[in-house]
């Protein structure tokens, strides 16, 4: 009975092993399926040796004999560098952090060029940050971030050929100087600002006294301009004028000429003459008038004779 017994044990535990044989290799199974992602690798160790790389897809392995050692994301990733100190080139301790934009290329040399490929492109990118701020002033590392990230690049494409990766670019994200040198930097720019306030306040002042003697001055000009061109239209109305008056007499003078030349002309102009002779006379008897006269001033006979209108003696 108990022989019985024994066996019934023995069967059960056989059972119990090749069940758990059955479903290790039914697990295995499922576990030599692999579905690759889009932008993803798998690095396939057989026997603990690289065998293949598996791209996006469907793929199936040996069971117990090939097993994916390595996953690679083939996509494009950002890495934080963590703030670090850094000297500048005039003994100013500042504080930088960036990030890290990367990707695999290679996954075979991503699985076993290196340990971890993230936390060794970091270190590079903070020991290379520190010797290119090294070399520069503190007011220069504010200005040359381009040249920073460019020299980090340079150094970490270097070093990703043996590595599997790439690096597009490195940004840094902060400076920070010390608080003393941010209230100082703080002052300068202040002093900076006023003095492009005071400058540009005397650049305005300049500029309108220019403007305003320029504008006296064109206005001076505008009223001699004025001036010239009046007395110029004066003047040539004056001399129209006195052409106008020497033609209008030169005219009477031709008429009268002609009329002297006429019979009986010379006895008219004679006869004028004796007129307005007399009426001057009579105004000589008003008061207050100073009067210069000829000794003959009664002779009227002796005038006409001189003028050649009338005989001496005649009367």
């Amino acid at each position: 009975m108990e022989f019985l017994v024994d066996y019934a044990s023995t069967d059960i535990a056989v059972m119990l092993i090749w069940g758990a044989i059955f479903l290790s290799f039914v697990i295995k199974l499922f576990q030599s399926i692999c579905l690759v992602p889009t932008k993803s690798s798998y690095v396939v160790e057989r026997l603990g040796k690289y065998h293949k790389t598996l791209d996006a897809g469907f793929h199936a392995l040996f069971p117990f004999i090939d097993r994916v050692a390595y996953i690679q994301d083939l996509k494009e990733e950002t890495i934080d560098v963590p703030p670090q100190e850094c000297f500048s080139k005039d003994e100013v301790n500042v504080e930088v952090d960036g990030v890290i934009y990367i990707s695999v290329t290679d996954p075979i040399k991503a699985s076993y060029g290196i340990t971890d490929y993230r936390f060794a492109a970091m270190q590079l990118a903070q020991t290379t940050t520190r010797s290119v701020i090294g070399t520069l002033d503190l007011d220069r590392t504010f200005e040359e971030r381009d040249l920073i990230s460019a020299k980090v690049v340079d150094v970490l494409d270097k070093a990703g050929e043996a590595w599997g990766i790439r690096v597009h670019r490195y940004e840094i994200k902060n400076i920070t100087p010390p608080q003393t040198v941010r209230l100082a930097m703080e002052m300068q720019v202040n002093a900076e600002r006023e003095r492009r306030a005071i400058l540009a306040k005397s650049e305005g002042d300049k500029q309108s006294v220019i403007n305003r003697s320029e504008g006296l001055k064109r206005e001076t000009i505008n009223i001699s301009e004025g001036e010239k061109q009046r007395r110029i239209n004066a003047a040539e109305g004056k001399a129209a004028e006195i052409l106008s008056l020497a033609k209008a007499t030169a005219d009477s003078i031709k008429k009268v000429a002609g009329v002297i030349n006429q019979e009986g002309g010379q006895k008219a102009l004679e006869m004028q003459l004796s007129e307005q002779y007399l009426k001057q006379m009579k105004g000589l008897s008003k008061a207050n008038r100073k009067v210069v006269l000829p000794a003959n001033l009664l002779d009227y006979q002796q005038w006409m004779a001189t003028m050649g209108l009338a005989k001496a003696g005649s009367k």
